[in-house]
Parts: C-alpha cells; structure tokens; sequence
C-alpha cells in the first residue's frame, strides 16, 4: 500500500508581517524540490521518470516519506508529493491529489509556514493505479508552470486550479477533443449531445482516449475524471505539449452524476 501524505495549509501573516503569495514563491527557482517518493513502485517509477524528462525549472532530489517528514518544517525546500483530500462532511480521504508545497513549520511565531503552491486531483485514493499514470506528463509539467508564473503574478499565485481554464479560456476553440464515454455523464442527454458536441469533439471509449493522449497527437486535448464520495473532478489535458487545460469540479447528486456534465459542454462549446 502506498504511503501518502497530507499537506496543512500555511497562512501569511506572523507578527504584524504579511507576506504575499508571489512574495513567498518567488525563490522556487532557487530552492531544490524534494520529489516524495509513495512507496507503490507503478507510481513511484512513473513519477519518477516524468520528472527526469519534465522537470526543468528547479533543481530536484528524491525522497523518502520518512525524508520528507524530517524536512518538511524547513523552508529551504519544495515539495513534490501525492496528498490526499477529503470533502467536508466525509471521514475518510477521497482523492489523491499531485501538490507542489513550500517546506515550512506548521505553526509558531515568525516561523514561516508550510504552504500549498497548487495541486491537481490525481485519482481516488481507493483503487488500483489506472489513467492516472497516462496523464501523469501533464500533471508534473501544468504544475511546474504554475509555479513559474506564480513567482510573477499574484493572480496567478492566488487562483489555484483555477488557474489552468485559463488555457482553454486561450486555446480551447481551436482544438479538437476526444472525450471518453465514461468520461461523459449519464445525466447528459441526446438533446445536450446534440446542442453541444460539434465534429471537433469525438466520442470514444477511454482506450482511444488514452491512446491519442499517448501518440502525442497535435492540437488536441484528452479527458479524463477523478470521481470519489461526493465530488467529480473534470479535466482536459492537451496531448503533445503534456498540458492541463480544464479542470472543474461539482457535487455528485441524483440530478448531477459523475462526469463531464450537459453544464460542462456548453462551457467548452462557448469558446468553439
């Protein structure tokens, strides 16, 4: 069973002194980045070598959760690592998350603080490894950038997984999309199919999916969704530049089943 870890959210303000996001971003460059090893050797070795071929723009160094755990109070490192979340009102974890987060304390006087840069929903944290590991390129690289453009933009730094819509915001009109079946949510109709899928958006089961995803096929972006207890996670990642360009989320009830839902598609068709 994989080890996983869960990050505290730092606060800003010690002492009279308020330090913004991008101020406290802006050595990530200069800082190593301890990349937090889970202990499950598909994740590990898949994680492991994304980062080798992606990971340009800080130094890097492999750890230990037990590493990790020493090192994780001190400011003088970047982390790396898989986390696991919970919605409110659920006792046990849900999702995996990947999150970058700056080593500091969990509390104390004009100590800094340990603090959540960004994640991205993974996978459940029940289940065996599956797509996940596909998209794992995307992940490792999304995250990447946001940190670099946190370090020159407090909106940035303050927007989170917000922040990644604004690449489809940009781009999405001009690309094609091939959404997975099980991806789609049986409360979209044929009506909401017909209103919002143009001949730009294909339909087909997660293995093409995976496969066009794999290829590195241009200009198009793959979906996928991390669904666990109350909450579904939607994501579109662009296929040959290893890019998150969506990710929404919604409560799962009777009237709104996990997956992209009919409100999703007319998102995506606005800017077709």
């Amino acid at each position: 069973m994989a080890l996983l870890l869960t990050v505290s959210a730092g606060l800003f303000a010690q002492q009279g002194k308020v330090t913004t996001r991008k101020h406290l971003f802006a050595d990530f460059t200069d800082k190593i980045t301890k990349v937090v090893m889970t202990g499950g050797d598909v994740l590990d070795g898949a994680l492991r070598q994304e980062v080798v071929d992606l990971w340009t723009a800080s130094p890097f160094e492999f750890c230990t959760a037990a590493e990790y755990n020493a090192l994780k109070g001190s400011d003088a490192y970047y982390f790396l690592l898989v986390t696991e979340g919970r919605a409110k009102g659920e006792e046990e974890p849900m999702v995996r998350f990947l999150t970058l987060e700056k080593g500091g304390a969990e509390s104390g006087d004009n100590i800094p603080l340990r603090t959540e840069v960004v994640s991205l929903p993974l996978c459940p944290a029940e289940g065996s490894l599956g797509r996940e590991v596909v998209f794992l390129p995307a992940y490792v690289n999304s995250i990447q950038q946001f940190a670099l453009n946190a370090m020159e933009s407090e909106r940035t730094a303050y927007s989170g997984m917000n922040w990644f819509n604004e690449n489809y915001d940009r781009k999405g009109g001009i690309k094609r999309i091939y959404l997975a079946n099980e991806d789609l949510s049986s409360s979209v109709t044929d009506k909401d199919k017909a209103k919002y899928i143009d001949e730009d958006i294909i339909l087909c089961d997660e293995d093409e999916a995976d496969k066009v995803y794999t290829d590195k096929t241009y200009n198009t972006l793959v979906s996928y969704t991390v669904s666990a207890g109350t909450w579904c996670y939607k994501l579109l990642l662009e296929a040959d530049t290893d890019t998150v360009y969506y990710v929404r989320k919604h409560k799962v009830t009777g009237r709104n089943a996990a997956g992209f839902l009919a409100e999703d598609l007319r998102r995506m068709s606005r800017k077709r």
